[in-house]
């Protein structure tokens, strides 16, 4: 009778085991699509320079990963593709919820907040 219930314990902490490597595989791979969606994070606007090419990806579009700064100062990343390669230098306001970019659109250097370091 006990190893029947040993047995089952064992079982119920390998499945819950596995379950949590999963989720945390998932949220490390799409932590974009979680972030979209987690209510506890806010958006807020990013502003970035292009200062080296993006990754062309297969479906066409050009990735770029870059550090930015809030309207704050504070730094942050930032993960988006465009339908083309941007020329260096261009600055960018990226609309950014976590890892997730809704939006981006290219600003001139006159409209940087005062905390980016220019």
């Amino acid at each position: 009778m006990k190893t029947k219930k040993k047995a089952k314990i064992v079982s119920l902490t390998a499945v819950v085991l596995v379950i949590t490597i999963l989720a945390v595989l998932f949220v490390m791979k799409y932590r974009d699509v979680v972030d979209r969606f987690n209510p506890f994070l806010t958006k807020e606007f990013v502003f970035v320079q292009i200062n080296h090419q993006g990754k062309p990806e297969p479906q066409g579009r050009v990735a770029y990963e870059l550090t930015g700064f809030s309207a704050g100062g504070m730094k942050k990343k930032v993960k988006f593709t465009a339908s083309t390669q941007l020329p260096i230098g261009t600055y960018l306001k990226v609309l950014a919820k976590g890892a997730y970019t809704q939006e981006y659109e290219k600003i001139n250097e006159e409209a940087l907040p005062e905390a980016m370091e220019r």
